[in-house]
């Protein structure tokens, strides 16, 4: 959590308070990030404790620098006497917070809400609070859903493409159906989901989750490459220390037109292990069965996967955080089709940061390389991919349930097989309403 930030807000909001007489050598070694020498400095004064002026800056340095105990103690000795002093109250929550005393942070933390702080206060204790959603998860039922709908341009919808005139090993020159050229389209997106978690025991949780989405385009006989998704997982987690494991089944619909293409039944296991506030990894493995209708049958597979993961969060104003991923992927074919199925490998990177309140956004790469196991049956040459996609999102949060999104994907997609190379662009505006 924006512990930083949240010690920032807290000495602006008192900036205006006439103290009788500040420490100012512990408040100045907290306005430079330094909370533990403060806390140390203060704890050489102990005679000063029970003076308002003296807990107020200790309390929030002893918070800071790990001894939530005396922080919340001096505070709460300060709002005795002021208990009207929001930037108190606010550091006193982030106590409790740090104590695991997550009611009486929610109390202290909503109470600072109702009195319609500055929204750069809102947002933070708004993801204290979400924070606190997810801690009593581990001991009380908890739910939500969330819809969503949106408007977009997409330039290629078939993955076609650029022109109609390709060249392909053993054919030579080949002249393209229109079909097989890119086609472009406006669309509607709408998408649903929810989910709910339910502990069994002290760390053992039962969860599940559903979410669908359905795109339309925008007519002209475009109807036949509108895509549709329907999945649904559930599972138990078990929470020890800093690690959280998770073993899960799922099953998921893919359909194209109005037809079903591909269902896909799996089961998954996850590790991941909390190195520190900031740092986070992870490891998996998925198998999953794909099954696909006539005539792609002859795509019917096994998948085996396995990922890693790694996330850290930055101390600075924008909250910035980095993801890093890596998957490995395998096919088996179960119609003896090994030319349709391929070992795959990608990394994926995302950048997203908070540049004022109310505001996100983010930036991503996305690459996969798909070498398939066997010769093209008709042009004899053995497909190999190289998938590349930039991203990026701006998101402004009205309120906690209600989120605005623009988005924006460069695709390029290169194959040694012209009919396989396609470009692609898409840009979209969405709407999201979320019931927690």
């Amino acid at each position: 959590m924006p512990s930083k930030a949240l010690v920032a807000l807290a000495l602006v909001l008192a900036a205006g308070t006439a103290w009788a007489a500040p420490p100012d050598d512990v408040r100045a070694l907290l306005e430079q990030g330094k909370a533990k020498e403060s806390y140390g400095l203060g704890k050489q004064h102990p005679d000063l404790l029970g003076q308002p002026e003296f807990d107020f800056y200790f309390g929030i340095a002893a918070i800071e620098a790990g001894h939530a105990g005396e922080g919340v103690l001096a505070l709460e000795r300060y709002l005795l006497a002021f208990p009207d002093n929001a930037s108190a109250r606010l550091m006193v929550a982030r106590g409790y917070f740090a104590l695991g005393e997550n009611a009486r942070a929610r109390d202290e933390f909503s109470a600072i809400l109702a009195t319609k702080p500055p929204a750069d206060v809102q947002a933070t204790i708004e993801r204290y609070l979400d924070v606190i959603r997810t801690r009593e998860a581990r001991y009380a039922t908890t739910a939500g859903a969330f819809i969503e709908a949106g408007i977009g341009h997409d330039t290629n919808i078939n993955s076609g493409v650029s022109g109609a005139n390709i060249t392909l090993p053993v054919l030579g020159p080949v002249l393209l159906d229109p079909s097989g050229q890119k086609i472009s389209s406006a669309f509607l997106s709408v998408a649903a989901g929810a989910h709910v978690t339910h502990p069994i025991a002290p760390g053992i949780a039962l969860f599940g989750a559903v979410n669908g989405d359905r795109r339309f385009h925008d007519g002209g006989g475009k109807s036949q490459f509108e895509q549709g998704n329907v999945n649904a997982a559930g599972g138990v987690s078990f929470l020890t220390g800093p690690n959280l494991f998770r073993l899960g089944a799922s099953y998921g619909e893919l359909s194209v037109g109005n037809d079903r293409y591909r269902s896909m039944a799996g089961v998954s296991g996850e590790w991941q292990h909390q190195i520190s506030e900031q740092q986070l990894i992870g490891l998996g493995a998925q198998w999953a069965q794909l099954d696909h209708a006539d005539p792609n049958a002859p795509r019917d597979a096994d998948f085996y996967g396995l990922s890693a993961s790694y996330r850290v969060a930055f101390s600075h104003a924008w909250q910035p955080s980095l993801a890093l991923g890596l998957n490995l992927g395998r096919q088996h074919s179960r119609r003896d089709r090994a030319d349709l199925v391929p070992e795959t490998w990608a990394v994926n990177t995302s950048f997203s940061f908070t540049p004022a309140a109310k505001w996100g956004a983010a930036v991503g790469y996305f690459y996969q390389q798909s070498d398939y196991r066997g010769p093209d049956v008709f042009l004899n040459t053995t497909r190999a991919d190289r998938y590349h996609a930039l991203t990026g999102n701006v998101a402004y949060y009205y309120s906690r349930s209600l989120s605005f999104r623009g988005e924006l994907q460069v695709i390029r997609n290169r194959s040694n097989i012209e009919l396989y190379a396609f470009p692609r662009e898409l840009a979209a505006f969405k709407v999201r309403y979320e019931f927690n």
